[in-house]
Protein backbone atom coordinates (compact mmCIF):
# COMPACT_ATOMS: atom_id res chain seq x y z
CA UNK A 1 0.00 0.00 0.00
CA UNK A 2 1.52 3.71 -1.19
CA UNK A 3 0.66 6.56 0.05
CA UNK A 4 1.44 10.35 -0.93
CA UNK A 5 0.36 11.68 2.55
CA UNK A 6 3.32 13.49 4.93
CA UNK A 7 5.54 10.43 5.31
CA UNK A 8 7.13 9.13 7.97
CA UNK A 9 11.14 10.06 9.77
CA UNK A 10 12.68 6.25 9.60
CA UNK A 11 13.66 7.26 12.80
CA UNK A 12 10.04 6.68 14.07
CA UNK A 13 9.86 3.51 12.86
CA UNK A 14 9.88 1.50 15.98
CA UNK A 15 7.51 3.77 17.63
CA UNK A 16 4.68 3.92 15.03
CA UNK A 17 3.93 0.21 15.69
CA UNK A 18 3.68 0.91 19.32
CA UNK A 19 0.28 1.22 20.89
CA UNK A 20 -1.48 5.02 20.94
CA UNK A 21 2.04 6.60 18.59
CA UNK A 22 2.13 8.59 15.45
CA UNK A 23 4.27 10.10 13.91
CA UNK A 24 3.12 13.38 15.40
CA UNK A 25 2.13 12.73 18.44
CA UNK A 26 0.52 15.71 19.53
CA UNK A 27 -2.78 16.08 20.67
CA UNK A 28 -3.38 18.92 17.89
CA UNK A 29 -2.28 17.42 15.28
CA UNK A 30 -3.82 17.98 11.78
CA UNK A 31 -4.44 14.45 10.57
CA UNK A 32 -7.25 12.20 13.30
CA UNK A 33 -6.51 8.73 14.27
CA UNK A 34 -6.08 6.66 17.60
CA UNK A 35 -2.43 5.49 16.98
CA UNK A 36 -3.80 1.79 16.90
CA UNK A 37 -4.51 0.45 13.37
CA UNK A 38 -0.51 -0.16 12.51
CA UNK A 39 -0.61 -1.94 16.31
CA UNK A 40 -3.23 -4.23 15.40
CA UNK A 41 -2.18 -4.92 12.28
CA UNK A 42 1.32 -5.97 13.17
CA UNK A 43 -0.19 -8.18 15.86
CA UNK A 44 -3.11 -9.97 13.09
CA UNK A 45 -0.13 -9.97 10.91
CA UNK A 46 2.00 -12.33 13.29
CA UNK A 47 -1.01 -14.35 13.80
CA UNK A 48 -0.92 -15.84 10.44
CA UNK A 49 2.72 -15.95 10.81
CA UNK A 50 3.22 -12.96 8.33
CA UNK A 51 4.97 -9.15 8.89
CA UNK A 52 5.05 -5.73 8.24
CA UNK A 53 7.28 -3.68 6.37
CA UNK A 54 7.63 -0.20 5.48
CA UNK A 55 9.32 2.62 3.57
CA UNK A 56 8.90 6.35 3.97
CA UNK A 57 10.10 9.67 3.43
CA UNK A 58 8.86 13.05 5.11
CA UNK A 59 6.87 14.85 3.02
CA UNK A 60 6.65 12.51 0.19
CA UNK A 61 4.61 9.49 1.52
CA UNK A 62 5.04 6.21 2.73
CA UNK A 63 4.84 2.58 1.43
CA UNK A 64 3.63 -0.27 3.75
CA UNK A 65 4.07 -3.76 2.49
CA UNK A 66 2.41 -7.12 4.33
CA UNK A 67 4.63 -10.77 3.96
CA UNK A 68 2.32 -13.44 4.37
CA UNK A 69 3.84 -17.37 4.17
CA UNK A 70 2.99 -19.02 1.28
CA UNK A 71 1.97 -21.98 3.33
CA UNK A 72 -0.70 -21.28 6.25
CA UNK A 73 0.79 -21.10 9.17
CA UNK A 74 -1.48 -22.62 12.28
CA UNK A 75 -0.28 -22.49 15.52
CA UNK A 76 -0.58 -24.68 18.24
CA UNK A 77 -3.04 -23.61 21.14
CA UNK A 78 -0.17 -22.73 23.54
CA UNK A 79 1.26 -20.29 20.37
CA UNK A 80 -2.16 -18.83 20.01
CA UNK A 81 -1.93 -18.37 24.12
CA UNK A 82 1.25 -16.57 23.77
CA UNK A 83 0.50 -14.32 20.61
CA UNK A 84 -2.26 -13.27 22.80
CA UNK A 85 -0.24 -12.86 25.50
CA UNK A 86 2.55 -10.57 23.49
CA UNK A 87 -0.76 -8.47 22.32
CA UNK A 88 -2.04 -7.49 26.10
CA UNK A 89 1.55 -6.79 26.28
CA UNK A 90 1.80 -4.26 23.29
CA UNK A 91 -0.88 -2.51 24.99
CA UNK A 92 -0.22 -2.33 29.24
CA UNK A 93 -3.22 -1.20 30.95
CA UNK A 94 -5.76 -1.26 28.18
CA UNK A 95 -8.07 -4.30 27.92
CA UNK A 96 -6.92 -6.66 24.76
CA UNK A 97 -9.07 -7.42 21.61
CA UNK A 98 -10.50 -10.29 23.27
CA UNK A 99 -11.73 -7.93 26.29
CA UNK A 100 -12.74 -5.05 24.55
CA UNK A 101 -16.54 -4.59 26.14
CA UNK A 102 -16.61 -1.60 24.01
CA UNK A 103 -17.55 -4.09 21.10
CA UNK A 104 -20.39 -5.85 22.19
CA UNK A 105 -23.09 -4.06 23.88
CA UNK A 106 -25.74 -5.31 25.67
CA UNK A 107 -27.63 -5.56 23.03
CA UNK A 108 -25.48 -7.57 21.37
CA UNK A 109 -25.27 -10.90 23.68
CA UNK A 110 -28.10 -13.24 23.62
CA UNK A 111 -28.64 -14.20 26.47
CA UNK A 112 -30.83 -16.97 26.58
CA UNK A 113 -27.97 -18.92 24.18
CA UNK A 114 -28.15 -22.09 25.63
CA UNK A 115 -23.96 -22.95 25.71
CA UNK A 116 -23.80 -19.52 27.41
CA UNK A 117 -25.68 -21.10 30.61
CA UNK A 118 -24.79 -24.77 30.35
CA UNK A 119 -21.64 -25.31 29.15
CA UNK A 120 -19.56 -25.02 32.21
CA UNK A 121 -15.55 -24.41 31.14
CA UNK A 122 -14.58 -26.11 34.51
CA UNK A 123 -16.40 -28.01 37.04
CA UNK A 124 -18.86 -25.95 39.32
CA UNK A 125 -21.71 -26.28 41.37
CA UNK A 126 -24.58 -25.45 38.73
CA UNK A 127 -25.87 -28.64 38.31
CA UNK A 128 -26.52 -29.44 42.06
CA UNK A 129 -28.45 -26.21 43.33
CA UNK A 130 -31.46 -26.71 45.32
CA UNK A 131 -34.24 -24.44 46.09
CA UNK A 132 -32.24 -22.29 48.85
CA UNK A 133 -29.30 -22.93 48.09
CA UNK A 134 -27.13 -19.56 48.66
CA UNK A 135 -25.50 -18.94 45.26
CA UNK A 136 -22.39 -16.70 44.49
CA UNK A 137 -21.34 -16.49 40.90
CA UNK A 138 -17.97 -16.14 39.98
CA UNK A 139 -16.65 -14.12 37.30
CA UNK A 140 -12.98 -14.72 36.39
CA UNK A 141 -11.06 -15.54 33.55
CA UNK A 142 -7.93 -17.05 35.49
CA UNK A 143 -8.81 -20.71 36.17
CA UNK A 144 -6.56 -21.57 38.88
CA UNK A 145 -7.64 -18.55 41.17
CA UNK A 146 -11.29 -19.23 39.83
CA UNK A 147 -10.76 -22.60 41.69
CA UNK A 148 -9.22 -21.28 44.68
CA UNK A 149 -12.28 -18.53 44.64
CA UNK A 150 -14.78 -21.78 44.29
CA UNK A 151 -13.05 -23.57 47.30
CA UNK A 152 -13.64 -20.75 49.75
CA UNK A 153 -17.21 -20.02 48.39
CA UNK A 154 -17.96 -24.01 49.27
CA UNK A 155 -15.87 -23.69 52.20
CA UNK A 156 -18.54 -20.85 53.28
CA UNK A 157 -21.50 -23.16 52.77
CA UNK A 158 -22.87 -21.00 49.25
CA UNK A 159 -23.24 -23.14 45.75
CA UNK A 160 -20.51 -21.37 43.05
CA UNK A 161 -20.93 -20.91 39.62
CA UNK A 162 -17.73 -20.24 37.90
CA UNK A 163 -17.95 -17.97 34.71
CA UNK A 164 -13.90 -17.23 32.59
CA UNK A 165 -15.51 -14.88 30.31
CA UNK A 166 -17.69 -11.88 30.75
CA UNK A 167 -20.48 -12.73 28.47
CA UNK A 168 -21.18 -16.01 30.13
CA UNK A 169 -21.00 -14.22 33.50
CA UNK A 170 -23.28 -11.55 32.59
CA UNK A 171 -26.00 -14.42 31.02
CA UNK A 172 -25.23 -16.65 34.34
CA UNK A 173 -26.06 -13.47 36.62
CA UNK A 174 -29.46 -12.98 34.53
CA UNK A 175 -30.34 -16.81 34.55
CA UNK A 176 -28.94 -17.57 37.84
CA UNK A 177 -30.21 -14.08 40.08
CA UNK A 178 -27.23 -15.07 42.69
CA UNK A 179 -26.87 -14.13 46.48
CA UNK A 180 -23.65 -12.70 45.43
CA UNK A 181 -21.01 -11.84 42.35
CA UNK A 182 -17.51 -11.72 43.03
CA UNK A 183 -16.17 -10.05 39.64
CA UNK A 184 -12.95 -9.42 38.08
CA UNK A 185 -12.10 -6.51 35.51
CA UNK A 186 -10.05 -7.94 32.83
CA UNK A 187 -12.10 -10.23 31.27
CA UNK A 188 -12.45 -11.30 27.66
CA UNK A 189 -15.52 -10.72 25.70
CA UNK A 190 -16.85 -7.67 28.18
CA UNK A 191 -15.34 -6.21 30.77
CA UNK A 192 -15.79 -6.24 34.14
CA UNK A 193 -16.39 -2.72 34.21
CA UNK A 194 -19.16 -3.09 31.64
CA UNK A 195 -20.89 -6.24 33.70
CA UNK A 196 -20.44 -3.88 36.77
CA UNK A 197 -22.70 -1.37 34.86
CA UNK A 198 -25.20 -3.69 33.03
CA UNK A 199 -26.23 -5.19 36.32
CA UNK A 200 -26.52 -2.00 37.98
CA UNK A 201 -29.04 -1.05 35.44
CA UNK A 202 -31.30 -4.24 35.84
CA UNK A 203 -34.42 -3.48 38.37
CA UNK A 204 -34.36 -7.27 39.12
CA UNK A 205 -30.46 -7.33 39.38
CA UNK A 206 -29.58 -3.96 40.89
CA UNK A 207 -29.37 -4.70 44.35
CA UNK A 208 -26.88 -7.98 44.30
CA UNK A 209 -23.88 -7.50 45.85
CA UNK A 210 -20.88 -7.50 43.88
CA UNK A 211 -17.01 -7.79 45.26
CA UNK A 212 -14.72 -6.91 42.60
CA UNK A 213 -11.24 -8.44 43.09
CA UNK A 214 -8.84 -7.46 40.16
CA UNK A 215 -5.28 -6.09 39.78
CA UNK A 216 -6.69 -2.95 38.07
CA UNK A 217 -6.19 -0.40 41.03
CA UNK A 218 -9.29 1.47 40.66
CA UNK A 219 -11.44 1.08 44.02
CA UNK A 220 -12.88 4.32 43.65
CA UNK A 221 -14.46 3.48 40.55
CA UNK A 222 -15.86 0.53 41.62
CA UNK A 223 -17.65 1.66 44.79
CA UNK A 224 -18.79 4.74 42.95
CA UNK A 225 -20.45 2.52 40.20
CA UNK A 226 -22.14 0.43 42.95
CA UNK A 227 -19.83 -2.53 44.19
CA UNK A 228 -19.95 -3.51 47.68
CA UNK A 229 -16.31 -3.62 48.46
CA UNK A 230 -12.86 -4.20 46.31
CA UNK A 231 -10.23 -6.35 46.62
CA UNK A 232 -7.16 -5.51 44.78
CA UNK A 233 -4.96 -8.41 43.39
CA UNK A 234 -2.49 -10.06 44.16
CA UNK A 235 -5.38 -11.15 47.11
CA UNK A 236 -3.76 -13.96 49.74
CA UNK A 237 -5.93 -16.51 51.21
CA UNK A 238 -6.96 -14.38 54.59
CA UNK A 239 -8.10 -11.70 52.35
CA UNK A 240 -10.70 -13.69 50.24
CA UNK A 241 -11.53 -15.57 53.69
CA UNK A 242 -12.21 -11.59 54.76
CA UNK A 243 -14.50 -11.15 51.93
CA UNK A 244 -16.07 -13.88 51.88
CA UNK A 245 -17.26 -13.20 55.54
CA UNK A 246 -18.01 -9.51 54.24
CA UNK A 247 -20.52 -10.75 51.47
CA UNK A 248 -22.08 -13.36 54.02
CA UNK A 249 -22.57 -11.13 56.25
CA UNK A 250 -24.48 -8.88 54.31
CA UNK A 251 -26.43 -11.36 52.21
CA UNK A 252 -27.62 -12.78 55.74
CA UNK A 253 -28.49 -9.43 56.92
CA UNK A 254 -31.93 -8.59 55.77
CA UNK A 255 -31.97 -4.89 57.13
CA UNK A 256 -29.45 -2.52 56.33
CA UNK A 257 -28.26 0.27 57.89
CA UNK A 258 -27.98 4.13 56.60
CA UNK A 259 -26.64 7.22 58.23
CA UNK A 260 -28.24 10.56 57.29
CA UNK A 261 -26.12 13.95 57.98
CA UNK A 262 -27.99 16.86 57.39
CA UNK A 263 -28.63 20.24 59.64
CA UNK A 264 -31.38 21.28 58.29
CA UNK A 265 -34.30 19.21 60.47
CA UNK A 266 -37.12 19.60 58.04
CA UNK A 267 -34.63 18.30 54.80
CA UNK A 268 -33.93 15.94 57.19
CA UNK A 269 -37.32 14.35 58.08
CA UNK A 270 -38.71 14.53 54.01
CA UNK A 271 -34.95 11.97 53.56
CA UNK A 272 -36.05 9.61 56.49
CA UNK A 273 -39.55 9.41 54.87
CA UNK A 274 -38.37 9.25 51.03
CA UNK A 275 -36.17 6.68 52.03
CA UNK A 276 -37.53 4.79 54.89
CA UNK A 277 -39.60 1.16 54.55
CA UNK A 278 -39.47 -1.67 56.56
CA UNK A 279 -35.66 -3.30 54.69
CA UNK A 280 -33.21 0.11 56.37
CA UNK A 281 -32.96 1.01 59.54
CA UNK A 282 -32.14 4.94 59.20
CA UNK A 283 -30.43 6.88 61.56
CA UNK A 284 -30.13 10.93 61.32
CA UNK A 285 -28.02 13.41 62.40
CA UNK A 286 -27.72 17.19 62.08
CA UNK A 287 -23.40 17.51 63.37
CA UNK A 288 -20.04 15.50 62.48
CA UNK A 289 -19.48 15.03 65.80
CA UNK A 290 -22.78 12.95 65.96
CA UNK A 291 -21.58 11.34 62.47
CA UNK A 292 -18.71 10.49 64.04
CA UNK A 293 -19.95 8.94 67.00
CA UNK A 294 -22.69 6.98 65.17
CA UNK A 295 -19.78 5.28 63.02
CA UNK A 296 -17.63 4.43 65.68
CA UNK A 297 -20.99 2.74 67.32
CA UNK A 298 -22.72 1.03 64.62
CA UNK A 299 -21.75 -0.46 61.02
CA UNK A 300 -23.36 1.46 58.05
CA UNK A 301 -23.79 0.34 55.04
CA UNK A 302 -24.32 3.88 53.26
CA UNK A 303 -23.70 7.40 53.97
CA UNK A 304 -25.84 10.61 53.01
CA UNK A 305 -23.70 13.97 53.43
CA UNK A 306 -25.07 17.58 53.30
CA UNK A 307 -21.51 20.01 53.34
CA UNK A 308 -22.74 22.62 55.31
CA UNK A 309 -22.60 21.78 58.81
CA UNK A 310 -22.55 23.95 61.80
CA UNK A 311 -19.48 22.38 64.07
CA UNK A 312 -17.02 20.85 60.71
CA UNK A 313 -16.70 21.28 57.47
CA UNK A 314 -18.38 18.51 55.14
CA UNK A 315 -14.51 17.87 54.06
CA UNK A 316 -13.32 17.83 57.37
CA UNK A 317 -15.57 14.82 57.89
CA UNK A 318 -14.93 13.01 55.28
CA UNK A 319 -11.05 13.35 55.82
CA UNK A 320 -11.50 11.73 59.10
CA UNK A 321 -13.97 9.11 57.82
CA UNK A 322 -11.22 7.76 54.78
CA UNK A 323 -8.96 8.19 57.56
CA UNK A 324 -10.67 5.42 59.34
CA UNK A 325 -9.65 2.14 58.06
CA UNK A 326 -13.11 -0.18 58.40
CA UNK A 327 -14.70 2.95 57.10
CA UNK A 328 -12.47 3.20 53.26
CA UNK A 329 -14.90 1.61 51.87
CA UNK A 330 -17.92 3.09 53.27
CA UNK A 331 -20.33 4.62 50.53
CA UNK A 332 -20.71 7.86 50.83
CA UNK A 333 -23.29 10.51 48.72
CA UNK A 334 -23.00 14.11 48.76
CA UNK A 335 -26.49 15.67 49.06
CA UNK A 336 -25.87 19.70 49.04
CA UNK A 337 -26.88 23.08 47.99
CA UNK A 338 -23.74 24.06 47.73
CA UNK A 339 -21.95 25.85 44.40
CA UNK A 340 -19.10 23.79 43.94
CA UNK A 341 -16.26 25.13 42.32
CA UNK A 342 -14.31 22.81 40.14
CA UNK A 343 -11.14 22.03 42.69
CA UNK A 344 -14.11 21.36 45.55
CA UNK A 345 -15.90 18.93 42.80
CA UNK A 346 -12.75 17.14 41.78
CA UNK A 347 -11.60 16.94 45.85
CA UNK A 348 -14.91 15.57 46.61
CA UNK A 349 -14.65 12.74 43.73
CA UNK A 350 -11.63 11.29 46.02
CA UNK A 351 -14.05 10.86 49.06
CA UNK A 352 -17.66 10.03 47.56
CA UNK A 353 -19.15 7.63 45.31
CA UNK A 354 -21.60 10.50 44.58
CA UNK A 355 -22.62 14.03 44.29
CA UNK A 356 -26.16 15.52 44.14
CA UNK A 357 -26.83 18.66 43.31
CA UNK A 358 -30.06 19.38 45.50
CA UNK A 359 -33.15 21.04 42.59
CA UNK A 360 -36.24 20.07 41.30
CA UNK A 361 -34.92 16.62 40.41
CA UNK A 362 -32.49 15.48 43.51
CA UNK A 363 -34.77 13.61 45.57
CA UNK A 364 -35.36 10.88 42.76
CA UNK A 365 -31.39 10.90 42.27
CA UNK A 366 -31.15 10.40 46.04
CA UNK A 367 -33.39 7.66 46.42
CA UNK A 368 -32.24 6.16 43.31
CA UNK A 369 -28.37 6.29 44.43
CA UNK A 370 -29.13 5.48 48.14
CA UNK A 371 -31.00 2.25 46.55
CA UNK A 372 -28.12 1.35 44.78
CA UNK A 373 -25.49 1.06 47.78
CA UNK A 374 -27.90 -0.02 49.70
CA UNK A 375 -28.52 -3.18 47.50
CA UNK A 376 -32.57 -2.93 48.01
CA UNK A 377 -34.69 -5.08 46.17
CA UNK A 378 -36.85 -3.13 43.62
CA UNK A 379 -39.33 -5.69 44.10
CA UNK A 380 -40.00 -5.06 47.93
CA UNK A 381 -40.22 -1.55 47.69
CA UNK A 382 -43.39 0.45 48.13
CA UNK A 383 -45.53 0.31 44.89
CA UNK A 384 -44.81 4.76 44.38
CA UNK A 385 -41.17 3.96 45.13
CA UNK A 386 -40.76 1.51 42.36
CA UNK A 387 -42.26 3.68 40.09
CA UNK A 388 -40.10 6.63 40.50
CA UNK A 389 -37.21 4.20 39.98
CA UNK A 390 -38.85 3.16 36.54
CA UNK A 391 -39.49 6.83 36.05
CA UNK A 392 -35.70 7.35 36.02
CA UNK A 393 -34.81 4.46 34.34
CA UNK A 394 -37.19 4.61 31.47
CA UNK A 395 -34.81 6.09 28.30
CA UNK A 396 -37.56 6.90 26.00
CA UNK A 397 -38.37 10.30 27.63
CA UNK A 398 -35.28 11.03 29.90
CA UNK A 399 -33.53 12.63 27.12
CA UNK A 400 -36.24 14.53 25.29
CA UNK A 401 -35.27 18.21 24.88
CA UNK A 402 -31.80 18.21 26.05
CA UNK A 403 -29.09 20.20 24.18
CA UNK A 404 -25.50 18.49 23.50
CA UNK A 405 -22.30 19.88 22.12
CA UNK A 406 -20.35 17.06 20.27
CA UNK A 407 -16.92 18.08 19.59
CA UNK A 408 -15.40 15.47 17.22
CA UNK A 409 -13.12 15.74 14.27
CA UNK A 410 -13.51 12.47 12.63
CA UNK A 411 -16.69 12.40 10.73
CA UNK A 412 -17.43 8.56 11.09
CA UNK A 413 -17.98 9.12 14.91
CA UNK A 414 -20.13 12.18 14.01
CA UNK A 415 -22.53 10.25 11.93
CA UNK A 416 -23.05 7.38 14.57
CA UNK A 417 -22.95 9.39 17.37
CA UNK A 418 -24.96 11.92 15.82
CA UNK A 419 -28.48 9.07 14.82
CA UNK A 420 -28.06 7.11 18.44
CA UNK A 421 -28.13 10.47 20.48
CA UNK A 422 -30.86 11.46 18.03
CA UNK A 423 -32.90 8.00 18.49
CA UNK A 424 -32.97 8.98 22.32
CA UNK A 425 -34.65 12.43 21.52
CA UNK A 426 -31.63 14.72 22.05
CA UNK A 427 -30.96 17.58 20.19
CA UNK A 428 -27.47 17.05 18.60
CA UNK A 429 -25.16 20.11 17.23
CA UNK A 430 -21.78 19.37 16.36
CA UNK A 431 -18.76 21.19 15.64
CA UNK A 432 -14.74 19.84 14.12
CA UNK A 433 -12.68 21.48 16.73
CA UNK A 434 -11.94 22.70 19.41
CA UNK A 435 -11.89 26.63 17.49
CA UNK A 436 -15.72 25.75 16.21
CA UNK A 437 -16.72 24.60 19.37
CA UNK A 438 -15.89 27.70 21.58
CA UNK A 439 -17.29 30.15 18.66
CA UNK A 440 -20.54 27.91 19.03
CA UNK A 441 -20.60 28.41 22.44
CA UNK A 442 -20.19 32.05 22.35
CA UNK A 443 -22.75 32.34 20.22
CA UNK A 444 -25.19 29.66 22.20
CA UNK A 445 -25.50 29.42 25.54
CA UNK A 446 -28.11 26.60 25.76
CA UNK A 447 -26.57 23.27 25.97
CA UNK A 448 -27.03 21.30 28.70
CA UNK A 449 -23.66 19.23 27.82
CA UNK A 450 -20.60 18.79 25.68
CA UNK A 451 -18.94 15.52 24.24
CA UNK A 452 -15.58 16.43 23.66
CA UNK A 453 -12.96 14.29 21.86
CA UNK A 454 -9.40 14.91 22.98
CA UNK A 455 -7.62 14.23 19.61
CA UNK A 456 -8.08 16.91 17.45
CA UNK A 457 -6.47 19.28 14.98
CA UNK A 458 -6.02 22.97 15.62
CA UNK A 459 -7.39 22.92 19.39
CA UNK A 460 -7.24 19.41 21.16
CA UNK A 461 -9.25 18.61 24.14
CA UNK A 462 -7.47 19.49 26.93
CA UNK A 463 -7.34 22.81 25.65
CA UNK A 464 -10.71 22.97 24.70
CA UNK A 465 -11.92 22.15 27.78
CA UNK A 466 -9.79 24.64 30.22
CA UNK A 467 -10.70 27.45 27.71
CA UNK A 468 -14.34 26.64 28.26
CA UNK A 469 -14.05 26.53 31.98
CA UNK A 470 -12.27 29.85 32.12
CA UNK A 471 -15.43 31.13 30.70
CA UNK A 472 -17.76 32.04 34.20
CA UNK A 473 -20.95 31.21 32.82
CA UNK A 474 -19.37 27.45 31.39
CA UNK A 475 -18.03 26.49 34.46
CA UNK A 476 -20.53 23.96 35.56
CA UNK A 477 -21.66 23.01 32.31
CA UNK A 478 -20.74 18.98 31.95
CA UNK A 479 -18.02 18.15 29.65
CA UNK A 480 -17.68 14.22 28.83
CA UNK A 481 -14.56 13.70 27.47
CA UNK A 482 -13.77 10.72 24.82
CA UNK A 483 -10.44 9.43 25.07
CA UNK A 484 -9.33 6.74 23.34
CA UNK A 485 -7.00 5.99 26.29
CA UNK A 486 -7.99 4.18 29.31
CA UNK A 487 -4.87 4.52 31.74
CA UNK A 488 -5.16 6.07 35.13
CA UNK A 489 -3.22 8.68 34.27
CA UNK A 490 -4.86 9.94 30.87
CA UNK A 491 -8.50 9.80 33.04
CA UNK A 492 -7.04 12.09 35.67
CA UNK A 493 -5.34 14.04 32.76
CA UNK A 494 -9.43 14.69 31.47
CA UNK A 495 -10.53 15.51 35.10
CA UNK A 496 -7.74 18.29 35.46
CA UNK A 497 -8.57 19.75 32.63
CA UNK A 498 -12.18 20.54 33.22
CA UNK A 499 -13.58 17.11 31.83
CA UNK A 500 -17.11 16.21 34.53
CA UNK A 501 -16.58 12.75 33.02
CA UNK A 502 -14.54 10.59 30.74
CA UNK A 503 -15.80 7.56 28.35
CA UNK A 504 -13.31 5.58 26.36
CA UNK A 505 -13.38 4.43 22.69
CA UNK A 506 -15.07 2.99 21.11
CA UNK A 507 -17.93 4.19 22.73
CA UNK A 508 -20.46 2.07 24.85
CA UNK A 509 -23.65 3.49 24.31
CA UNK A 510 -25.23 1.85 27.01
CA UNK A 511 -22.37 3.32 29.18
CA UNK A 512 -22.70 7.00 27.42
CA UNK A 513 -26.67 6.73 28.73
CA UNK A 514 -25.79 6.18 32.07
CA UNK A 515 -23.23 9.27 32.20
CA UNK A 516 -25.48 11.36 29.98
CA UNK A 517 -28.39 10.75 33.04
CA UNK A 518 -26.00 11.11 35.16
CA UNK A 519 -24.72 14.74 34.26
CA UNK A 520 -27.84 15.70 32.80
CA UNK A 521 -30.14 15.69 36.22
CA UNK A 522 -27.03 16.39 38.45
Amino acid sequence: MTDTGIGISMDKKDVIFQAFQQADGSTNRKYGGTGLGLTISRELAGLIGGYIDFKSQEGTGSTFTLYVPETPVLPEASGIQEAAAAHEAVIPGVPSSSSSSEEVLATDIELSDPDLLTVSEMEDDREHIKPGDRILLIIEDDIHFAKILLDIVRAHKFKGIVALKGDRGLALAHAYKPDAIMLDIQLPVIDGWTILERLKQQPDLRHIPVHVISVVDEPQQGLSMGAMAYLKKPANKNQIEGALAHIETFVDRDLKRLLIVEDDVILRSSMVELIGHDDVIITAVSTGAEALRELGREHFDCMVLDLGLADITGFELLDRIRQTKHLQQLPIIIYTGKELDMKEEIELKKYAESIIIKNVKSQERLFDETALFLHRVEANLPEDRRNLLRKLYNNEDAFEGKRILLVEDDIRNIFSLVSVLESYKLNVVFTENGREALEMLQKDHNFDLVLMDIMMPEMDGYETMKAIREIPQFDKLPIIALTAKAMKEDRQRCIDAGASDYITKPIDVEKLLSLLKVWLYT
